[in-house]
């Protein structure tokens, strides 16, 4: 390709509501541009590196013996109220209504339709194992939409689906899935970690994250050095940091108007780790007294997954369900459900008093209070690892892609169904696997850039090489780059021949903001003694070649 034929519209500023790194020099390289909130153009060269993506993804997917389909964006809302996620959901599906007043919906994920599909044509085990998957758009309405490519409203997703006759079968498609995602996130050039995650509205009984490590991200996973552990924070298991325990005789403070851990703790002059945080829950079986130390924070998944489905008790409530204001509550002498963090067992803590302005030093648990006894705070820097003690320590990701043991919770409810070697009819068992092209994009610009612009891994990048004639004007210059040009493209390297006749420091500079991997300099001193410079884009290492061995020096790289 030619850089005078193709549209490429480089940006010398970024735009001032860019703010990842990714968004900022996807924008200014003329990789992206945005349509509307979380909604993006992809320009010849982003698409270039999405396409480089999804041949991998093929490649990888058919490897394991997936077969590629091709599902609708737009839903019948009808399947999707078997599963019971039309009600589940909320704001963030797009719904609507066709001309005759039919309810569909646009697919934030295709479970419900590939299990449709299933029903209707998985018969018997012998049709088993089945493994599908697409390359196709989703949308999801964002209610906060940034970061350029990495939260959006309309995305691309690789997602891949294994129908299975056994348990069995499942934990070998999801291993499969894992062993081909290590692969493509490797042949993608990307630092990345296999963690275990929530399964969230997906259901099912476990799931693996794989998260690239990115100051944008907005995950957390929490790791071990020690052993090894890993996992999203909204999962992960910990141990709070120690402390010194004590053993104070129980008595009742004065805390006038102090209602805060902060505020108690700055008036007694004790670490906000002496406390017990005490936080009122509602659920349909009633409310619920949630207990942490007061320097943790409650982990409201965690506790969703003990308790169920849950909301914060208002102001009112706490005040009628408890007889004191927030601020001021204890868990001593309730009759109701206590569920408390393990961090709590031992030793005393001072807690609200159950009345006006006032705390008690030395609750402590069992003596004082009754409770179900949990991991429910969020892991946190420096909590110690609960497999082998160590200190974990806890990173900002991308979430890159996810694996799913869905089992029987859509074939049951799609009635997804095979006769089994007995004649006898069950359940398909499922598996879900996603991947988003447009997050590897993002992560890679993450993973690789300088003060220059990107640095593209060279499997993903839009070009393998840029050829930069520094004079168009000379004819010597421009009769080695296009024969260059020639011989690099019958040698099968995707060229991208700068042939514009700009200065030679315009077209630096938009080379290294590009981030193709490698760049041939043809000026006329080097031509004098028929050479080329190579330029490596990420160590910015040149080497002086003949122009007869550049095809063979490249070769070797």
């Amino acid at each position: 390709m030619r850089f005078s034929k193709m549209f490429i519209p480089t940006l010398r500023e970024a735009p001032a509501d860019a703010e990842s790194i990714s968004h900022i020099l996807m924008l200014r390289a003329g990789y992206v541009r945005q349509l509307a909130a979380g909604l993006y153009i992809f320009l010849p060269l982003g698409w270039r590196v999405l396409g480089r993506i999804n041949a991998i993804l093929k490649q990888e997917m058919e490897a394991i013996g997936a077969q590629e389909i091709s599902m609708p964006i737009l839903h019948p809302a009808e399947i999707w109220q078997q599963t019971g996620r039309w009600d589940v959901i909320g704001d963030e599906m797009f719904r609507l209504k066709d001309r005759n007043d039919r309810d569909f919906c646009l697919g934030m994920t295709h479970e419900e339709i590939m299990t449709w599909l299933a029903s209707r044509e998985i018969r018997s085990y012998r049709d088993l194992p089945q493994v599908w998957y697409q390359i196709q758009t989703k949308l999801r309405d964002e209610a906060r939409p940034k970061s350029g490519v990495l939260r959006t409203r309309e995305f691309i997703m690789k997602d891949s689906y294994s129908f299975d006759a056994t348990d069995e079968g499942l934990e070998k498609n999801y291993q499969l899935h894992a062993e081909a995602y290590h692969r493509i996130f490797n042949r993608c050039g990307l630092r990345f970690m296999q963690v275990e995650s929530d399964p969230g509205m997906m259901g099912g009984g476990y799931s693996h994250e794989f998260m690239a490590p990115s100051p944008a991200g907005e995950d957390e996973i929490a790791l071990c050095d020690g052993c090894g552990y890993s996992a999203n924070v909204e999962l992960a298991l910990s141990v709070p940091s120690a402390i010194d325990l004590q053993e104070w005789d129980k008595e009742e403070i004065h805390t006038p108007e102090k209602r805060t851990i902060k505020e108690v703790s700055n008036f007694l002059k004790l670490a906000p780790m002496y406390f017990i945080k005490s936080i009122l829950v509602i659920t349909d079986q009633g409310p619920v007294l949630a207990l942490v130390r007061g320097d943790q924070e409650l982990h409201e998944k965690k506790l969703a997954r003990i308790i169920g489905s849950h909301r914060p008790a208002q102001k009112i409530e706490v005040k009628e369900i408890l007889g004191v204001e927030a601020g001021f509550i204890g868990p001593m002498g309730r009759d109701m459900r206590i569920v408390a963090d393990n961090s709590l067992k031992e030793g005393s803590y001072v807690g609200g008093a159950n009345k006006p302005h006032y705390h008690v030093k030395g609750v402590k648990a069992d003596r004082d209070f009754r409770a179900e006894w949990h991991d429910i705070h969020i892991a946190k820097q420096g909590d110690l690892c609960t497999n082998c003690g160590k200190p974990l320590h806890v990173e900002r990701v991308i979430e890159i892609g996810n694996i799913f043991k869905l089992g029987t919770k859509y074939s049951g409810a799609l009635k997804a169904v095979f006769l089994d070697e007995n004649g006898q009819e069950k359940p398909i068992i499922m598996g879900s696997y996603g991947i988003g092209p447009a997050r590897i994009a993002a992560a890679a610009v993450e993973q690789n850039f300088d003060k220059d612009g990107i640095i593209w891994p060279k499997s993903i990048a839009p070009f393998d090489i840029e050829l930069v004639p520094i004079n168009m004007n000379d004819p010597k210059t421009v009769e080695v780059a296009e024969a260059l040009y020639k011989e690099l493209t019958s040698d099968g390297f995707a060229l991208l021949l700068d042939d514009r006749e700009e200065r030679a420091g315009v077209k630096f500079k938009d080379a290294d903001l590009i981030g193709i991997p490698i760049q041939i300099i043809i000026g006329e001193k080097n031509l004098k003694e028929g050479l080329v410079e190579i330029k490596d884009r990420k160590t910015k290492e040149t080497v002086r070649v003949k122009v007869e061995e550049v095809a063979a020096s490249l070769k070797q790289t």
